[in-house]
């Protein structure tokens, strides 16, 4: 399961969408619009009037929290106090915790006049989802965790025989409402693939209709292809940003649009490009462990990236991969001469074809014989799965015709020997 983060436009016109389904009480506004910094203004309310027309509010949308602490926050303001706000924030640089970055994305919605603030969230664990639920919702929730009530529902459970009303307070004439709407938003969570659904706070109108009002949400992006007719439309899917402050490299941009270009699973991120340890790993759960690994055994500083190939990519897309790792890895050589290694590794694959996959990677190791062994490269390799035979000794057989050390383990060899083996040599020097 792969964890991404969600744009808070997104996730509200995602239960805009979704939510009425199991809570047809939910008439959400749907009323929403991203300011960015070329936007026009005047045309962006011409093309919504209720901006011209309705008090809103105007808050960052760039994956952090905290805005009103921050000052970044504009509520029950007109068009020309909107302005005002994006001339004096956006394309400013801001110090949020511990990061810095450039504001450039804001959302822009109707204010909702409201006295209480209601909190409710929906986790995951390994046996169970879990609801909390606070009647003190608002920027105040970490400091009254304690007034939150937690429940825990078994996976697999039937959501709607589930006795929510007597494990959740005394919710008084809110019953009607907020009962429905907790299951209703449960069942969104499931069947879309949530990982981390959070609304706060939402409020309660007077005729008893539920406005979410701060909404942050994570999604199982290995699971897009199932959801084609709820995440997005193709004119505008669900977006899975990087985090505020962090800026992509070219490669990382490349891949991210090679990603979105297929139905495998293509990821990269880059931690330390002067790194001595690279990895090139099938599956997210195989590219957790050998991180992890590496990272147990002391050498987290030498770590240069983190990313997986996985979901059967085609080989050429595996050698356009393959080649941007490489690449990265070959461009400065050890200031002290010392090896860098090339981890190719992962689990026993159950339908990705291992001799596909490693002709785009041996198809990448000829086209940069000299750079590897400029840089001083060594390869180590370990994988299982349909033609797993084959697919390694093509591995084999381009070493010894290029004469780039590369190391073969089959399934039969622990899936992280790559990685003692590598650190045993690193320790020796």
């Amino acid at each position: 399961m792969a964890q991404k983060n969600i744009f808070e436009y997104d996730a509200k016109k995602h239960l805009a969408k979704t939510l009425p389904k199991y809570y047809p009480n939910f008439n959400y506004h749907n009323k929403l619009a991203v300011i960015e910094s070329t936007t026009n203004l005047d045309k962006l309310a011409d093309e919504n009037p209720w901006i011209k027309s309705e008090k809103v509010v105007v808050k960052p949308d760039q994956l952090f929290g905290k805005r009103g602490k921050a000052k970044l926050l504009l509520l029950d303001a007109d068009l020309n106090q909107v302005k005002k706000f994006c001339k004096e924030n956006l394309n400013k640089e801001f110090l949020i915790g511990n990061v810095k970055g450039e504001l450039n994305r804001l959302l822009i919605e109707p204010f909702i006049p409201h006295e209480k603030e209601y909190y409710v969230s929906i986790t995951s664990e390994r046996d169970n989802d879990v609801i909390h639920f606070s009647f003190e919702g608002g920027i105040f929730i970490e400091e009254n965790w304690d007034k939150v009530t937690h429940i825990k529902v078994p996976i697999s459970t039937d959501i709607n025989t589930f006795d929510l009303e007597n494990k959740l307070p005394n919710l008084g004439d809110l019953k009607t409402s907020l009962i429905p709407f907790i299951k209703g938003l449960y069942q969104v969570y499931v069947d879309q693939d949530f990982t981390f659904l959070e609304i706060n706070p939402f409020a309660i109108t007077e005729d008893k209709k539920i406005v979410p009002l701060d909404v942050k949400a994570r999604l199982d992006d290995t699971a897009a292809f199932l959801h084609a007719d709820t995440w997005g439309n193709p004119e505008h899917p669900i977006e899975f940003p990087a985090g505020f402050g962090q800026k992509m490299s070219a490669e990382e941009i490349k891949i991210k649009e090679l990603d979105e270009k297929t139905g495998a699973s293509l990821k990269l991120t880059i931690l330390n490009r002067e790194g001595r340890v690279w990895t090139m790993v099938a599956g997210g759960g195989a590219s957790v462990i050998y991180t992890d690994t590496i990272a147990d055994l002391g050498f987290s500083e030498e770590l240069g990236n983190y990313g997986e190939y996985s979901g059967n990519p085609s080989q050429e897309h595996t050698e356009i991969y393959a080649q941007t790792v490489i690449d990265i890895i070959t461009e400065k050589p050890d200031p002290k001469g010392r090896e860098k290694y090339l981890i190719i590794g992962g689990g026993i694959a159950n339908f990705t074809d291992v001799k596909a996959t490693f002709g785009g990677i041996v198809s990448a190791i000829k086209n940069s014989v000299n750079k590897l062994k400029k840089a001083n490269v060594k390869i180590l390799v370990r994988r299982g799965g349909p033609n797993e035979k084959q697919g390694l000794e093509l591995m084999k057989k381009v070493g010894e015709e290029t004469g780039i050390p590369i190391d073969i383990y089959d399934r039969y060899s622990s899936m992280t020997r790559p990685v003692s083996r590598m650190i045993e040599k690193m320790r020796g020097e």
